[in-house]
């Protein structure tokens, strides 16, 4: 069987196409179906209930008109990893993923296709029409309203057929909406030329076959078949060599050709910029008539940074072709041929269509970059029985440097206090040998939702780490949408809920953790600062001081702030003038003790003052608002004392019984989710990040502000910059140019670049992985990025001041903690 709709998209000529009518409803007229029944007696029956069984037989009839091609010579192109069953699961709830992927027999037949597969591939070539999806309830036997439209006929035939079905498990199928729906999971691409040639690319991927004209003579054509295998052959992963780019099979069905063919692909290595690594390694491109091989080396290829071209001369039905880097010997103190080369891993994230209040991911780590947009699951046990293999879908994907191969491990964190992760925060092993041997490394994980809550899409972050918990690559996924029927199934009505209620164990009562009270008193200062000479800027800089000569500057303290002035970087005191906080150029000043002073005639200036004045900058940051969500709901244990900080005092536990939250990070999380949306309905006056920061300042959370300022000044910085953080990049770390393009192949559009509006996401991945390095030490991230950002040629610090306040915010926090909640009083 021809798959159509891939010539579409190759820009080629194809072959004659099989005709549909726009006239569906009558198609039974055709003469190919009349004779099918004449040869079945059962025919009327069948097609009482098959309607679309006229459709398969004119495929059938047309089909047989054609010329002979690949895929008849091979009639199991489409299912040769298929294993076991005819249906594939859309659905992957509370699996246990033993093997995935496996090779399986090829004794299925074409006929194994199912309904909905012939019809897409028949939909392709037929009239585009408007599609009605996901129908939540059975229609009744009138259809005549859909006789205008196919697509909808069929999806209301299926509905109706739906629990019919001999293979579902009714208990599933409650569970799961989209069981037993079958799907094609390898990703083939056939296409059919004539002798203009043309490009022909596997979708999903930077692999691409180049036809030239005259490749094959006039009048004949050239079918050709690519796909892609994740694994890689184990003899081509050693000491000496490592592969960096998939097995791709290509398939010819005219080796009658006249012009050789030229492939081009993406690999997930570099050989480094040393000499030594320059000479001694080099890319390669092995071929093969078999799929384990043996391999020869074709001299026919060039490479450029991380692309390559080969030249394909020799041809036959079927050719295996994969990149690998080989070195030529090992010499110390390099171990393996990873010394002599840049090699990035690749990390998809697969999951079900549509989630469910219990899903498993699987994360799949490979090193190459490519990760096809369906992945087969198979060998599945649910419930302690087989099922059927599972189609997941791909929900993203990120790809980092390693600069040497070493134990890792996979954790995954939910972002909304609305889903859990099964041992949350564990990560999952991928071993070193298995990095060397270029093993596709499957690993899964099990969400859930947490106590029958609504269901919705939600967020959650990945880190990867080596085994001193130092990170590799951090990212955030975001889930698909919930089933159609789930949406209206996730809200019970009343009585099953109670029902619930009484089953369920009692929660113990749990011991509100006490927070110190936040007092309003005045600031002791014991340095001052003796101003040099006026400085009165025109144009107002945030966060830096003007004044007057002979002025008296209270200091908060000996440390300085290094930050860009009008044009130069300057060292700066954090000061206090007239009522105002803010930084002062430090030769600008002469510091004396609180003895020396001779006379200060200013305001008061107190600890609500102070606190009010260095939170300003969470007013312009930008933030996620899940990840500030979850911060603020894990690490908050008390909500009475967050509610009554924020102004919702008259919030009762017995608030919380309608809505059934028993937890105390769920009672804060409903604060919090308060908040925002007061903030947001008087959005010209009130700031949600501002007031939320200000009030766990007040309850002394100064590690959790830490927290949320850096990763709001990450994120900020990473919008700011656009495609600015190239040059930061190589002035942080020395990024090379194939480190850069891996933080942006994940974001790249199909034209290969990344759009200028999504530039913040391989800038904000960068930062993220840059500044996990220091761990718990934020002044270090704030101010080592201040100094990186005002080196730039064109520092975005100059007209965005925020980075410079939250320096001021943290170099401030000591003094707010010692005076605002200091145990004696003030005498």
């Amino acid at each position: 069987m021809e798959a159509p709709e891939l010539s579409k998209k190759c820009n080629i000529t194809a072959g004659p196409q099989a005709s549909f009518l726009h006239n569906w409803s009558d198609a039974s007229t055709l003469h190919g179906n009349n004779a099918s029944k004449s040869r079945n007696p059962f025919w009327n029956e069948l097609s009482a209930s098959n309607p679309f069984l006229d459709d398969i037989t004119q495929l059938r009839n047309n089909q047989k008109r054609e010329n002979v091609s690949i895929l008849k010579e091979d009639p199991f192109l489409f299912l040769r990893e298929i294993e076991t069953g005819n249906s594939f699961d859309s659905s992957g709830d509370e699996l246990d993923v033993h093997k995935l992927l496996r090779h399986s027999s090829s004794k299925k037949s074409g006929r194994s296709k199912s309904v909905s597969e012939l019809l897409n591939i028949l939909d392709d070539a037929a009239y585009t029409h408007d599609s009605i999806h996901n129908s939540d309830q059975i229609l009744v036997e009138d259809l005549e309203w859909l006789q205008n439209d196919r697509e909808a006929y069929r999806m209301a035939w299926l509905s109706q057929r739906q629990l019919a079905r001999s293979c579902l498990d009714l208990n599933t199928v409650n569970q799961s909406p989209g069981w037993a729906q079958t799907q094609v999971a390898n990703t083939v691409i056939v296409c059919k030329l004539n002798h203009q040639g043309g490009s022909v690319q596997l979708p999903e991927s930077d692999i691409t076959v180049h036809i030239p004209q005259g490749h094959v003579a006039v009048g004949e054509f050239q079918e050709v078949s690519l796909r892609a295998f994740l694994d890689p052959p184990k003899i081509l992963n050693h000491d000496l060599s490592s592969t960096v780019s998939p097995l791709l099979e290509i398939t010819l069905s005219n080796l009658n050709t006249m012009e050789a063919i030229l492939l081009e692909m993406k690999i997930g290595a570099e050989v480094r910029k040393d000499p030594f690594s320059q000479v001694m390694t080099k890319m390669v491109c092995l071929y093969s008539l078999e799929k384990e091989g043996p391999f020869r080396v074709l001299n026919t290829c060039y490479n450029y940074n991380d692309t390559i071209q080969v030249k394909l001369m020799d041809f036959s039905r079927v050719m295996y072709l994969v990149i690998a880097a080989q070195a030529k010997a090992i010499q110390s103190p390099a171990a393996t041929i990873w010394d002599y080369i840049h090699k990035t891993l690749s990390v998809g994230i697969y999951g079900p269509k549509y989630i469910h209040p219990s899903f498993t991911a699987v994360f799949t780590v490979c090193g190459h970059s490519y990760m096809p947009g369906k992945l087969t699951v198979s060998d599945i046990k649910k419930g302690g029985k087989n099922t059927s293999p599972i189609v997941f879908q791909l929900w993203g994907k990120r790809s980092f440097l390693l600069n040497k191969p070493q134990d890792l491990s996979i954790s995954v964190f939910s972002c909304d206090p609305d889903f859990k992760v099964k041992v949350e925060g564990k990560g999952k092993e991928i071993k070193q040998n298995q990095l060397e041997a270029g093993e596709v490394v499957y690993q899964q994980f099990l969400f859930s939702l947490v106590d029958h809550r609504e269901m919705h899409l939600f967020v959650f972050r990945v880190q990867v780490d080596t085994p001193e918990r130092r990170p590799v690559a951090q990212f955030f996924i975001t889930s698909p949408d919930p089933a159609p029927n789930l949406k209206r199934l996730s809200n019970l009505p009343d009585y099953l809920k109670k029902e619930k209620e009484v089953k369920s164990a009692p929660l113990l009562p749990t011991l509100p953790v006490k927070y110190p009270t936040f007092q309003d008193k005045k600031l002791n200062f014991s340095n001052y600062g003796v101003t040099l000479k006026t400085v009165l800027r025109q144009i107002k800089v945030d966060y830096l001081l003007d004044y007057f000569k002979g002025d008296t500057i209270a200091l908060l303290g000996e440390g300085k702030v290094k930050a860009i002035g009008q044009s130069k970087v300057k060292e700066w005191y954090i000061g206090v003038l007239r009522g105002k906080i803010g930084l002062v150029h430090c030769k600008n000043i002469k510091v004396i003790s609180k003895e020396q002073l001779m006379s200060r005639s200013d305001n008061i200036f107190t600890t609500r003052n102070l606190l009010e004045q260095i939170a300003l900058p969470f007013k312009k940051l930008t933030y996620i608002y899940s990840v500030v969500l979850t911060l603020v709901s894990e690490k908050v244990f008390n909500w009475k004392v967050l509610a009554d900080v924020l102004g919702y005092s008259h919030l009762a536990l017995e608030d919380f019984d309608q809505i059934q939250v028993n937890k105390e990070s769920e009672r804060v999380s409903y604060v919090v989710k308060k908040l925002k949306e007061d903030c947001h309905a008087d959005k010209n006056t009130r700031k949600f990040l501002y007031e939320l920061t200000v009030a766990l300042l007040k309850m002394d959370c100064q590690g959790l502000v830490a927290h949320l300022i850096q990763e709001a000044v990450i994120l900020t910085s990473a919008v700011k910059l656009g495609k600015g953080w190239r040059e930061l990049a190589e002035k942080l770390v020395q990024l090379t140019k194939q480190q850069i393009e891996t933080y942006e192949i994940p974001h790249q559009g199909k034209t290969g670049d990344v759009a200028v509006e999504m530039m913040w996401k391989p800038a904000y991945d960068f930062l993220y992985t840059w500044s996990a390095h220091y761990g718990n030490s934020y002044k270090d991230v704030l101010q080592d990025l201040q100094s990186a950002l005002d080196r730039m040629k064109n520092p975005v610090t100059k007209q965005w001041r925020d980075l410079t306040g939250a320096l001021l915010l943290v170099n401030s926090l000591e003094v707010l903690r010692v005076t605002a909640f200091a145990i004696s009083e003030e005498v």
